[in-house]
């Protein structure tokens, strides 16, 4: 690993942390944030010398608050504090701080921080956005792609987030059960964002984003031990480690995707299956159902068969019909649309699937769906519309690839006619 690779990783998997106790002793985001940030410069120049630190989160919350402080004094033109490098990085300040990381702190930081972004007084879709750039570090165009919206529109919802949770004073503290109960919907958007922004890689690499799916995955956990016996949560982190148990089957030797019917099932990770399996299980058994246990129950129910031609597609179509009752999205009915295609044919799912053209107009799955479902119908000049608007519509090299293939199939299959 490169200097810079696993100083990036160290600073991603430090920043929830650090942003967190950053928080506690600023009580402002924006001067939160700047601190980090001023940390992370200083790591960057100092740890390809001197090596990580013992505990990166703990050296960053150090050179963060002092950073932050050092600021608040210049500006009242006072004495600033020393520079990083005279900054001591003796046992005793960095175990201390390790050790209050280890306990209680971390915890309380890491929630008041997730609960602040997603205070009710924000509209649902400034809560998440803000989230994932405050909490993961997301960038804008991450975030943007994730909504689907111009990066330009989600640096106005962050912006107006950041300047609303300013003017209207929100305490800096960790709220009481009944204020964590109330965003705990916008705190599980949040996290299941993040994991999908991992997983669809969508940030411009061909590889998995892994740590993003980790780092999820770890706040999800978070979550389930504060509400243990909340069936949406342990549905959520039900549905992301079955999800990312498919991770090692996902691209192949060179990159390219592998779709779920193809990839090779021995190398799902079955300890995330098994996990899964019981986490769903038991939230089912509250009868409390919700979009995440049902999302869960799809994920099961392909993680069950051995093989793709036992996939129980009545159950999945099932199952999404009851995703769509509980949940209406265009996207849902895409999805349900595969299944309806296994049991059904391709034709009744193509019907199925063109109301959706216009609320799905900029959507890379649905024009990859319809020329599939158009090249199982021998309707090729059409599947080859439809894959050209998928290429265009391609977040990644993957994608364009995986889409070119149908095409060279189409252009195969002309030539043989």
């Amino acid at each position: 690993m490169t200097n810079l690779a696993w100083i990036d990783a160290a600073l991603t998997a430090a920043r929830p942390q650090a942003i967190g106790a950053l928080l506690r002793y600023f009580r402002d985001l924006d001067r939160a944030e700047e601190g980090f940030q001023e940390a992370c410069l200083r790591a960057l120049k100092h740890w390809p010398q001197s090596g990580p630190p013992r505990d990166p989160a703990a050296w960053l919350i150090l050179v963060g608050r002092n950073a932050g402080l050092d600021a608040a004094r210049r500006a009242q033109k006072q004495e600033p504090l020393p520079e990083d490098a005279e900054i001591p990085e003796s046992v005793d300040i960095e175990t201390e701080l390790a050790e209050r990381l280890d306990n209680a702190h971390y915890r309380d930081d890491l929630l008041r921080l997730l609960f602040i972004c997603c205070h009710p007084d924000l509209p649902a879709t400034q809560q998440i956005a803000l989230a994932l750039r405050i909490v993961s570090g997301l960038s804008v165009k991450e975030i943007a792609r994730a909504f689907l919206v111009s990066d330009s529109a989600m640096e106005q919802r962050i912006t107006r987030a950041k300047s609303r949770i300013a003017k209207a004073e929100i305490p800096f503290a960790a709220p009481g059960a009944v204020e964590r109960a109330e965003r705990l919907g916008a705190v599980a958007a949040m996290i299941y964002l993040l994991f999908n922004e991992g997983y669809s890689a969508s940030g411009g690499s061909a590889q998995l984003r892994l740590s993003l799916c980790d780092e999820a995955i770890r706040l999800a956990r978070l979550l389930l031990r504060l509400f243990l016996d909340e069936p949406e949560i342990m549905g959520l982190v039900a549905l992301l480690l079955l999800q990312h148990a498919r991770a090692p089957a996902r691209l192949d030797a060179e990159g390219a995707i592998v779709l779920l019917e193809d990839q090779d099932r021995g190398l799902w990770n079955a300890d995330l299956i098994a996990e899964g399996h019981a986490l769903i299980e038991k939230a089912l058994r509250h009868r409390r159902p919700g979009p995440y246990q049902v999302q869960a129950a799809i994920a099961a129910t392909h993680a069950r068969a051995g093989r793709p031609e036992d996939t129980d597609w009545a159950e999945i179509d099932r199952l999404y019909a009851v995703l769509e009752r509980l949940q209406p999205s265009p996207v849902v009915t895409l999805n349900r649309a595969v299944a309806v295609a296994k049991r059904q044919g391709p034709a009744t799912a193509l019907a199925m699937i063109e109301p959706l053209a216009g609320p799905l107009a900029g959507y890379f799955h649905f024009f990859g769906l319809k020329g599939a479902l158009l090249m199982q119908l021998g309707r090729a000049e059409e599947a080859r519309t439809a894959f050209g608007r998928a290429i265009a519509l391609a977040h990644t090299p993957a994608e364009a690839a995986h889409i070119r293939l149908h095409l060279d199939r189409l252009q195969a299959e002309s030539g043989r006619a």
